[in-house]
């Protein structure tokens, strides 16, 4: 009888060892399919932060062109006033704007990302893509218009057909350039690589 004793409290004593064995691995199994879970919606929400996707609205693609065209204008200005003032040639003054605008709607690309943790390198691999073709678009829109406008190069800084045709060459710059970076943020491009880092 006692060795029946002893042999039931085997059984059972084995009974709860293989019980706890197997929730241990239920329990094993549900805490790595939760991270599992978690981890694939951490990532998800990563990817959702710093890309866009789907076609991009015209507001956005409106506040892109703004960024970009901030920039350029400063260095569109600047130039054309440096150039005007010194009495430096048309093509002169229009290179000097050309490379004003670059810098500075760099420029402002990097100051908007300096807070991204990227080094500078990083950041400037950024800004190249952002704003590039923008800018590209902008200028030719801008300088061509100044260019062929009658008398638009010659005016003096003081007179009325110079800021006029200069007012009117950055505000078709940015009607046309406006749909490119719409473009471009729909096929996550241009401006769609900073949109997280903001």
């Amino acid at each position: 009888m006692a060795h029946a004793g002893h042999a039931g409290r085997d059984h059972s004593t084995h009974g709860e060892h293989s019980e706890h064995a197997a929730h241990s691995a239920h329990a094993g199994h549900d805490h790595a399919a939760h991270a599992a879970h978690a981890d694939h919606s951490a990532h998800a929400g990563h990817g959702d932060h710093h890309g866009h996707h789907g076609p991009a609205t015209w507001k956005m693609a409106a506040l892109a062109t703004l960024h970009c065209l901030t920039g350029c204008a400063i260095g569109e200005v600047l130039g054309l006033v440096i150039g005007t003032g010194a009495g430096m040639g048309n093509g002169s003054t229009i290179v000097l704007s050309i490379v004003l605008a670059f810098v500075f709607g760099y420029g402002l690309t990097l100051w908007g990302i300096r807070g991204a943790g990227l080094g500078l390198g990083g950041m400037v691999k950024i800004a190249l893509a952002a704003d590039t073709v923008s800018i590209v678009v902008m200028e030719i829109i801008d300088n061509g218009f100044m260019m062929f406008y009658p008398g638009a190069m010659d005016a003096g800084l003081g007179d009325a057909l110079f800021w006029g045709s200069l007012v009117a060459a950055l505000i078709l710059a940015f009607l046309v350039t406006t749909p490119v970076n719409k473009a471009l943020i729909s096929a996550g491009k241009g401006h769609a690589v900073v949109h997280g880092m903001h």
